[in-house]
């Protein structure tokens, strides 16, 4: 299916209709759950009340809310640090995941913040399990198409996303390789170390 084709496919529609049964809620198929995020994510965006810059931090909270279930913070973070994630205890995995998350929702909420009307289209949905693919295209003010494909698996009746690629480039790939390069000079202490000074930067 190509890029110019802007309706979500009718199969997946339909897939999503024939799993719902009399007096049961439909479970979203991988596209039903990142066109419901963003759809909400929009509508806070939109909220005239939440623009005022005294209430950014409420708004950034709500817009919190609604990502963070989306995606799978653990699985990122495993597949970021690759070969390094065996060698870490519990506590330290326990510790990178809550770090590693926090950086990526600072990361995403900066470019939701930054959002001016941007179309999205939903272009293509790939389903082989456990695993699914969304392809989208943001259509930007001046016509410039950007391809964002999500990747996500699924646990249960629930799609999140384990990672984002942006015009081919895979920003789990992208930090996996930071990372490595960050290990082979540092020790894992000193980068958490940068992990959190990266955080106050962005919150700052």
């Amino acid at each position: 299916m190509g890029v110019r084709n802007r309706i979500v496919p009718a199969a997946a529609i339909l897939a999503v209709l024939l799993h719902s049964g009399i007096g049961m809620a439909a479970v979203p198929g991988p596209t039903g759950q990142i066109r419901g995020t963003i759809d909400r994510v929009l509508e806070i965006l939109k909220q005239p009340d939440l623009k005022p810059k005294a209430r950014a931090q409420e708004r950034r909270d709500l817009l919190r809310r609604e990502i963070k279930p989306v995606f799978d913070f653990e699985e990122m973070s495993k597949r970021s640090l690759g070969p390094n994630w065996r060698e870490r205890t519990p506590q330290e995995r326990e510790a990178f995941v809550g770090l590693f998350a926090q950086l990526l929702e600072n990361a995403y909420l900066g470019k939701i913040d930054a959002y001016r009307g941007e179309t999205i289209n939903y272009v293509k949905e790939t389903i082989d399990p456990p695993y699914a693919v969304v392809a989208t295209v943001i259509v930007t003010s001046r016509g410039q198409e950007i391809p964002v494909d999500y990747r996500m698996l699924r646990e249960g009746d629930q799609w999140r996303i384990y990672d984002v690629v942006i015009e081919r480039v895979s920003l789990i790939n992208n930090y996996r390789s930071q990372f490595n390069a960050i290990l082979r000079k540092s020790t894992f202490p000193e980068m958490m170390d940068t992990l959190r000074g990266t955080i106050r930067k962005q919150e700052s």
